[in-house]
């Protein structure tokens, strides 16, 4: 007995034509959650670097508490890249993480856009309000699902 066809539109990886898809089948939306995610792993793995720096070059009160704080931004780091691969490659896990950081992004703004740094807190709220909207879109919501498909759903 054969599985049922199914339709274009669920396909795993997104309708095969149209405007919307690109040749890969992957939503545009897509290719702005993975990047954004991954700039902010990036940016984080160079606030580890600075962490490292900073303790070297500067007295600390407490070496623990320094060592803690940069293994713990580079496992945000470790993280954030994980996820910004995964989602590229469709993965239904990732949406959940990208928009609980997403929205710690938006928390960090507010305070910055509220004291007066207008630039810096548009520029740490813009890019996590795009992967929010992009996050929640009919064909990244059906691309993440991998209802079919040789690979198990992680």
């Amino acid at each position: 007995m054969n599985p049922p066809e199914q339709p274009e539109s669920a396909h795993p990886n997104g309708p095969k034509s149209g405007s919307d898809a690109s040749p890969t089948g992957r939503p545009p939306g897509v290719y702005v959650i993975a990047a954004v995610v991954g700039l902010e792993a990036l940016a984080l793995a160079a606030a580890g670097i600075w962490f490292i720096v900073g303790a070297f070059t500067q007295t600390t009160q407490s070496l623990p508490s320094t060592v803690f704080l940069i293994v713990l931004v580079f496992a945000l780091a470790a993280g954030l890249g994980a996820v910004a691969v995964n989602a590229f490659k469709g993965y239904r896990w990732t949406r959940s993480a990208a928009f609980v950081w997403q929205l710690l992004m938006v928390a960090i703004a507010f305070p910055a856009l509220l004291g007066g740094s207008t630039l810096t807190g548009l520029a740490l709220l813009l890019p996590p309000l795009a992967v929010i909207y992009f996050l929640f879109t009919p064909k990244v919501v059906a691309y993440s699902l991998r209802t079919g498909g040789g690979q198990p759903i992680l």
